[in-house]
């Protein structure tokens, strides 16, 4: 216990050496999960709180074209300015000064009704109510398309959701110009009622409860987690350069003509940057608890989470220091620690969800997440703020945080112990 203790004493006077490197540890992470928190809070209520203008050009003037603009108005998401023509409106969103523009064609009112009454007297007459049944020649109506132009730089999302958007509303309006065909033929009066043309089934988001009141998941609780996750793993890269510093000052050479085994020299530097990882992490709530709600930003809840969220932590803390192990035992020098390091930490998190969510992503992509650690840590995570998971709960994701741990602690020592074979 004397040599474990004095070997992680030594790593703290290490540490303590390299004011720079500490600073870096601790301020930089942050920096990171406040700049992105920012970035993402304020998508979020753009999206929510401003209108995006778009233009319109309206060759119809009729009363398909009004439903249009009532609808787009009623959604209190755009901001609608009227273009002359489409050439103009055309060239004005393809040099990104407007998101889309919306060119409704000429006679759209017209044609929408000559089909629907074709159609609605074909029906009636099937059934006897019509003297006379609309032959197979009748001149059919031309298609018409509601051309959509969207500046080239706008995201495939924001595309789906406007062209999914319109079309619901035109489906709408076909509907209700049929009901009220069917109103005209069989001679009721238009204000008398008699089809119900409001939508019968609806969407409803049931979301968790606790103590009668919903939980909202927001910005703060999905990004804290996750970059708390990534500054986590980044320890890495001063562990790994620390031990080959070791190795090229001949630290090791002295250590081993000590009575002192690797495996204490590993142990000690655990307990350290475990204990880094966990400063860390505190921090990082402090953040989300107290900085952001005086900048604007929503307040992280830790009601009830706390003893979790840091069981978590420290699991992902001890992953991430045998991976460091690993690289600082396997690596010769800093030039090999230092880039391979932050670049593996970069792909681990880019597997495992902390960029990109797993479900978007391709199917051999999702398979290898799940041999992400950063995909295990961020699950666990997930589970405890946003699931209210229990320990029972997440104790598969720390399991294998441990496992990782083990795994790649025990391949540092049988790779040291026959590096270092005479």
């Amino acid at each position: 216990m004397h040599k474990l203790l004095a070997s992680a004493y030594k790593e703290v006077v290490l540490l303590s050496r390299d004011i720079g490197g500490i600073a870096i540890l601790f301020i930089m992470p942050l920096v990171l999960v406040i700049t992105i928190t920012l970035i993402q809070d304020s998508s979020f209520k753009t999206i929510n709180n401003t209108q995006i203008p778009i233009l319109i050009v309206d060759n119809d003037r009729g009363s398909v074209s009004e439903s249009i603009f009532e609808g787009l108005t009623s959604s209190n998401t755009f901001e609608i300015i009227k273009s002359a023509s489409e050439e103009e409106a055309k060239g004005a969103v393809f040099k990104g000064d407007y998101q889309l523009a919306i060119v409704i064609p000429k006679t759209l009112s017209d044609a929408l009704q000559k089909k629907v009454d074709r159609n609605v007297e074909g029906i009636l007459a099937q059934f006897g109510l019509e003297d006379e049944v609309p032959s197979a020649s009748a001149e059919r109506t031309t298609q018409k398309e509601i051309r959509l132009y969207f500046d080239p730089a706008t995201q495939i999302t924001f595309k789906s959701s406007v062209k999914n958007g319109i079309d619901k509303m035109i489906s709408q309006i076909e509907t209700q110009s049929i009901y009220k065909a069917f109103q005209q033929q069989i001679g009721e009066e238009e204000d008398t009622a008699i089809f119900e043309t409001d939508s019968f089934i609806s969407f409803k988001e049931i979301v968790p409860t606790k103590d009668d009141q919903d939980i909202l998941p927001n910005s703060a609780q999905h990004n804290v987690p996750a970059w708390a996750l990534f500054a986590i793993f980044f320890i890495i890269v001063p562990l790994s350069i620390n031990m080959v510093k070791e190795k090229t000052q001949g630290t090791f050479v002295r250590l081993r003509t000590n009575p002192v085994n690797y495996v204490t020299v590993l142990g000690g530097k655990t307990i350290v940057y475990v204990g880094v990882c966990l400063i860390q992490f505190t921090f990082m709530l402090l953040v989300g608890v107290y900085l952001f709600p005086s900048i604007g930003l929503p307040k992280l809840d830790i009601s009830g989470r706390l003893p979790l969220l840091f069981v978590v932590a420290a699991f992902a803390g001890l992953a991430a220091v045998g991976l460091g192990l690993l690289l600082g035992t396997v690596a010769k020098t800093q030039e090999q620690s230092a880039p391979f390091g932050a670049t593996f930490v970069v792909i681990l998190a880019a597997l495992g969800g902390v960029w990109v969510p797993v479900f978007i992503m391709p199917k051999f992509m999702q398979l290898l997440s799940n041999l992400s650690p950063m995909n295990w840590g961020l699950n666990g995570f997930y589970d405890v703020f946003l699931r209210n998971a229990s320990f029972w709960e997440i104790l598969p994701e720390i399991s294998l945080l441990l496992l990782f741990f083990i795994i790649t602690t025990i391949i540092s020592i049988v790779y040291n112990e026959r590096k270092n074979a005479v």
